[in-house]
């Protein structure tokens, strides 16, 4: 469907991250302590989270989501194979984690046969992706769209401004952080093997 030319109508949602896992967690078939164990959390803040208690980090949500064999990007929705997936700037879905100041919108297709995850983060000052730095499968290709973030890549520690890119291995430890006064807004690209 075509958005008609001259619309204003603030279509843009955010997700209900509760109800999303839960239905994912119940297609999988699994229980609450099942997805604990796979994703190295206690049952309770796995429950916690589905019953909109807790608020998961960027980088909780990445366990989660592969504790349930599906990309962060797929906890927004799926497009069906084959069919081009325009994600319209005021129909993009957000994801808010108030534990990590941060909020993820997703910027292209998930799931279907497409290996590229495109989505944009903006973190809050003092914003971060988890309390520790993670890895997983794939490589990741991040770029600053505003402000300043640090990158913790392993041992190594980058301050990446406006207009800076990076690539790298995704099973390399990383933590990103704001530590500036601005938000930072940026573009990360997971390839997933």
């Amino acid at each position: 469907m075509k958005r008609e030319p001259g619309s204003t109508a603030d279509t843009s949602r955010q997700v209900n991250l509760p109800e999303r896992l839960r239905d994912l967690r119940e297609q999988v078939g699994i229980s609450v302590r099942t997805l604990a164990s796979r994703a190295k959390f206690s049952p309770s803040f796995i429950s916690q989270v589905e019953l909109g208690q807790a608020s998961p980090s960027v980088a909780s949500l990445e366990r989660i989501a592969s504790a349930l064999d599906v990309t962060l990007g797929e906890l927004f929705s799926v497009v069906e194979p084959g069919r081009a997936a325009v994600v319209r700037a005021e129909d993009r879905q957000r994801l808010v984690s108030s534990w990590s100041r941060a909020e993820i919108e997703p910027l292209g297709p998930s799931g279907g046969v497409s290996r590229l995850e495109p989505v944009m983060i903006t973190i809050a000052p003092g914003g971060h992706s988890g309390k520790y730095a993670h890895g997983h499968s794939g490589e990741d290709f991040a770029i600053v769209f505003e402000g300043e973030v640090t990158l913790t890549l392993g041992e190594e520690t980058h301050i990446l401004q406006r207009g800076d890119a990076v690539t790298f291995q995704s099973e390399i430890p990383h933590h990103w952080e704001n530590t500036s006064l601005e938000p930072v807004r940026l573009v990360i690209v997971a390839y997933r093997f």
